[in-house]
């Protein structure tokens, strides 16, 4: 395992712009308006345990339930574009649990912060760079996750109700077209994979 400052910020900045935990805010505080109960350090611990589960035995793992990136991909799809129809339809899919933490876990941990997108581009990452590095660079962007869930309260006052409400609806049509593409993405290549040949013979 060779370290590398050049390759940690590398990996840092992808991991940074997938994991988008500045874009996630206006659900986070979504959440905590529905009287659920959110607590930083599980959040970022659970997250961290999954994306570090899947970098090294990710895909191991989803074989042995039988189970494909691209299927995983696409489940973590459905679950984004619901979350996306709360924010910018103002309905409940979701029944938030009151007083609890369950959100700190579901949907916070996954599939927001570690994500389908998350865990494949941890997937990919090991192709170019080692896993100390990897690690390195995960563990940082935790840390700045953990920052973010922390002072989320401040970040509520300054933007106030109007604020939050317009920024809500926004993320809400941007976390839309999240989950579409994160589903259009794969949809084709786990179509290929499960039915070989049926794409070549709907485009005849």
């Amino acid at each position: 395992m060779e370290f590398s400052i050049i390759d940690i910020l590398s990996v840092f900045m992808v991991l940074f712009a997938v994991i988008d935990i500045f874009g996630s805010i206006p659900l986070i505080i979504d959440m905590k308006a529905k009287g659920n109960k959110i607590e930083a350090g599980k959040t970022t611990l659970i997250s961290f345990l999954i994306l570090t589960l899947f970098l090294f035995v990710g895909e191991a793992l989803l074989k042995v339930f039988g189970v494909d990136i691209e299927s995983f991909a696409i489940a973590g799809s459905f679950i984004i574009f619901f979350l996306a129809l709360e924010m910018v339809l103002d309905i409940e899919v979701f029944k938030g649990n009151t007083g609890t933490d369950s959100a700190s876990v579901v949907p916070l941990a996954f599939p927001i912060i570690a994500g389908a997108g998350s865990i494949t581009t941890l997937l990919s990452l090991r192709a170019e760079y080692s896993y100390l590095n990897i690690m390195i660079a995960l563990l940082l962007n935790m840390i700045v996750v953990f920052i973010v869930l922390r002072t989320t309260k401040y970040i509520e006052k300054m933007l106030g109700q109007t604020g939050i409400t317009i920024l809500r609806k926004i993320f809400g049509i941007i976390l839309l077209s999240i989950a579409i593409k994160l589903f259009m993405s794969n949809i084709a290549s786990s179509v290929a994979t499960h039915f070989p040949g049926l794409i070549e013979k709907l485009g005849s």
